[in-house]
């Protein structure tokens, strides 16, 4: 076990050296792998080949960047603005009206993007003008800001689930349907964390002018096209009618139909966006692969198995061995990109949390929202640099005290989720 714990601390020590997490792990990964072999470094250097060959073969992995093609596409056809605008149709005369909106404009955007920190810089430009031009506080602006771009990790289809599935042989389908429902049900708990921080303070969401019901029938005609294309993977996937890689091509040509009906997709759009999509693709893939190197490693010590025997000699209960791990990773969230703490972890905490009898899918999921809290956790939460970043004239103060309200809400969809696990394995548990 020893051996592990200075593999993670030698990794840690390489990324405060501001080398890329991806080499961190992977060098970590290679010379920990053959210090365990009796410095064998042909061995070593055998298992690097065979994981990028593997990795870069591997047929399930393409729907990562067909995902991430389908949302590129989506993105530069003008959506995040008639999502929020449809959204704002809708609840934009209650209290709090636009920040809600936001929210549910960023969890819509999440089911076409699966990136928080992009649904975050991209509701940060669309929604804080109009909150700002109706007199929001900050506090509260910045805070639906982060806290919905979390959204766009949880609601299929999510870039972070399918690695995770791949990591960890898991059904992607079967992810992408437990991931729904705690989806919507984080989104509403943002939505009642607004209400709680209004009704403290009338001053900080003042409500706007009510839609009728054409005005909202004419917001919402706009995103009717991703909802059907939405709906349609997601229920093919559902159905059993194609597989993850195959509704991830029918949502990326699906995706670019559309932006050629808006005649948005020019020769240069689409050059951005093949090209855009392709560097997501290398970071996410070098990431991947470093993480199987360095899962390598962890997992010829003996540190799994030092784990769960540590769990069964002191009888600690599994709720607790839980909670323990969600602590972890909100302290890792304030430091680390969140693929990067799942990939790094998944190899010394899964075999524990099977050992436990725990379900896989919903340890996913559990993560997944375990990574958000993790995203906006002050101080270095990733969702908060990047509201600093594209709103400069906000202070960091106040955007800490802004995700606050929500931190507390996203806290309260945990404690459900491993209290009634059902929520995230009902859907699944249909499928099968």
């Amino acid at each position: 076990m020893s051996e592990a714990v200075l593999g993670l601390l030698a990794m840690l020590l390489l990324s405060l050296l501001r080398i890329p997490i991806a080499l961190s792990m992977a060098i970590v990964g290679v010379v920990g792998y053959a210090y365990m072999r009796d410095w064998n470094w042909t061995v070593a250097f055998a298992s690097l080949q065979t994981r990028l060959y593997e990795t870069g073969r591997n047929y399930t992995l393409s729907v990562v960047p067909l995902f991430i093609l389908m949302g590129n596409f989506v993105t530069r056809a003008g959506m995040s603005h008639e999502l929020f605008r449809a959204a704002n149709a809708f609840v934009g005369h209650l209290r709090g009206g636009l920040a809600m909106a936001t929210i549910l404009a960023c969890a819509g955007f999440g089911a076409i993007c699966g990136s928080s920190i992009a649904t975050a810089a991209t509701m940060a430009k669309v929604a804080y003008p109009s909150m700002k031009r109706f007199g929001y506080s900050d506090t509260l602006a910045t805070g639906a800001i982060a806290s919905g771009g979390t959204l766009g990790i949880m609601i299929p289809p999510s870039t972070i689930l399918v690695i995770y599935g791949v990591f960890t042989e898991t059904n992607i389908g079967s992810l992408f349907a437990a991931g729904v429902l705690p989806g919507i049900l984080g989104a509403l708990l943002l939505c009642v964390a607004v209400r709680v921080v209004t009704w403290r303070d009338p001053k900080a969401g003042p409500p706007g002018e009510r839609s009728d019901w054409k005005e909202r029938w004419v917001a919402t005609r706009g995103v009717w096209v991703v909802a059907l294309l939405f709906v349609f993977v997601m229920g093919g996937l559902y159905g059993g009618f194609f597989t993850a890689t195959e509704g991830a091509g029918m949502g990326a040509f699906g995706a670019m139909i559309f932006a050629l009906w808006r005649r948005v997709l020019t020769w240069t759009a689409l050059y951005q966006a093949l090209v855009e999509s392709a560097r997501t693709t290398s970071m996410l893939f070098m990431i991947l692969i470093g993480a199987l190197m360095f899962a390598e490693f962890i997992n010829i010590t003996t540190m799994p198995n030092d784990l769960v025997g540590l769990v069964k000699r002191f009888e600690i209960h599994p709720v607790a061995v839980v909670a323990a791990i969600c602590i972890i990773y909100v302290l890792l969230g304030t430091a680390m990109e969140e693929l990067s703490m799942v990939l790094l972890t998944i190899p010394v905490f899964l075999p524990v949390i099977l050992q436990l009898g725990f379900d896989p899918i919903w340890f996913g999921i559990l993560i997944v929202c375990v990574v958000e809290i993790g995203l906006i956790s002050p101080p270095v939460g990733m969702n908060l640099f990047v509201l600093k970043t594209l709103i400069p004239g906000v202070s960091q103060g106040t955007v800490f005290r802004g995700v606050l309200p929500f931190m507390f809400a996203d806290v309260i969809r945990m404690a459900i989720l491993i209290a009634f696990p059902m929520i995230s394995l009902y859907l699944p548990s249909l499928m099968r």
